[in-house]
């Protein structure tokens, strides 16, 4: 019997659209957002962003992961990994029944044909799909549209003859499942870079050249196999993960833009230089949103809740703390007391990552809630940040702010 890929849904959104609401959904944000997106409670009034929580993709992924739970009751059901970056959502799937691949003492290779897989937001790499497939496991894809942009574009790279250059984390599952796509090409290459100073280093080998063994050790595993930075970085297309600040996208595309430039010159630039902006539209409304209520609004604070290792998130808490006091917190738990508060440092790394993986630095900060006189804390929410989470921040700041 061949396995099963379910793309669309299970024809099952009505029969638990009562349960996503009861788990994800809050009467308090809502009416916030249909009025002026403010709350005012004694003397704190907290501003809401225009555009935060769950994106199209999010609510998507998460849809199809109760539906499957509905459709196939009596069979195991499996997540490859996190279905989004956020704790509270990955809780409730896990308290449902579903299993995690990625949890110690799961094995992939193990799975038959009663086994019911389902692929997260970000989507898997082409040969971890390849594998349930083989072995006739069910499979339920959610992979989120603007991630298939991505895989189109860059395969379209590799087709013509570019190696595709990703602005992105190397050991995020979305940047892994793109690099994967572009080795579906027999002459696909691929190339990630974390930021502006890992741009620069390939910058400068497009411009000078250089001794590419020793090269190839300081880009380590960000480059697909057998790259050859003399042949491969003649020419370069560049995308991004969708999740990723947008203004870092477009300056790391403007740097390899003027390298190519530097090096075969401006009227050649088509023959070895092309980008396609792959960030996704929710990411960058929400972005656009945080940067509005920061520059519109006089605050006290700003607080962006989410996932620490959500991309999303971290990038939203970056952008307000350039303008105000920020604190990234997952949920109201992180709210202690009016004298303490456990967030992620902002300035904790790039994004809060290094090139190998995310890192989850927790920090305690005293006296951080204002005492005295009228308080404005602006509020906004990653894209895989569920509305009752945002709702009990809401409730919790104003009870500290009432008692404070």
């Amino acid at each position: 019997m061949p396995s099963l890929i379910f793309r669309k849904g299970l024809d099952l959104k009505h029969a638990v659209a009562a349960e996503v609401a009861a788990d994800y959904h809050s009467e308090l944000v809502d009416r916030i957002r249909n009025s002026t997106h403010r709350y005012t409670s004694g003397r704190v009034t907290i501003y809401l962003a225009r555009e935060f929580g769950f994106c199209y993709g999010v609510d998507r992924a998460i849809d199809y992961a109760y539906q499957t739970r509905r459709r196939f009751p009596d069979r195991p059901v499996y997540l490859t990994s996190e279905i989004i970056h956020n704790p509270y959502v990955n809780g409730k799937l896990r308290t449902a029944g579903i299993r995690f691949l990625s949890d110690p003492g799961e094995d992939a290779d193990q799975l038959g044909r009663e086994a019911v897989v389902i692929l997260p937001a970000f989507g898997v790499e082409v040969a971890e799909l390849e594998q349930y497939v083989r072995q006739g496991c069910t499979v339920i894809d959610t992979t989120c549209g603007s991630v298939l942009n991505v895989w189109k574009t860059v395969r379209q790279y590799a087709a013509d003859g570019f190696t595709t250059v990703i602005h992105g984390k190397a050991h995020h599952e979305e940047t892994r499942a793109t690099a994967s796509q572009t080795l579906t090409i027999p002459q696909g290459r691929y190339l990630v870079v974390l930021d502006r100073a890992e741009a620069l280093i390939v910058c400068d080998y497009i411009r000078h050249g250089g001794e590419a063994r020793a090269w190839l050790a300081r880009v380590g595993k960000a480059a697909s196999g057998g790259f050859d930075p003399d042949r491969d970085l003649q020419r370069i297309g560049v995308a991004n993960q969708t999740t990723m600040l947008t203004t870092d996208s477009l300056e790391i595309g403007d740097l390899f833009r003027q390298a190519m430039i530097d090096r075969y010159g401006d009227a050649d630039l088509s023959r070895h230089y092309r980008a396609f902006d792959t960030t996704c539209s929710a990411t960058q409304d929400r972005q656009d949103a945080a940067m509005a209520l920061v520059d519109q609004r006089r605050l006290d604070l700003m607080f962006v809740v989410g996932g620490y290792n959500s991309s999303n998130t971290c990038n939203l808490a970056r952008m307000c703390a350039e303008r105000v006091r920020t604190f990234h917190i997952v949920d109201a738990a992180c709210l202690v007391s009016p004298d303490e508060v456990r967030h992620r440092p902002v300035s904790t790394g790039r994004q809060g990552t290094t090139a190998q993986g995310p890192r989850h630095d927790e920090a305690i900060t005293g006296d951080w809630l204002p005492r005295r006189g009228p308080l404005s804390i602006g509020l906004t929410g990653g894209a895989s940040t569920p509305q009752n989470i945002m709702g009990r921040v809401i409730e919790t700041l104003a009870e500290f702010a009432a008692h404070a």
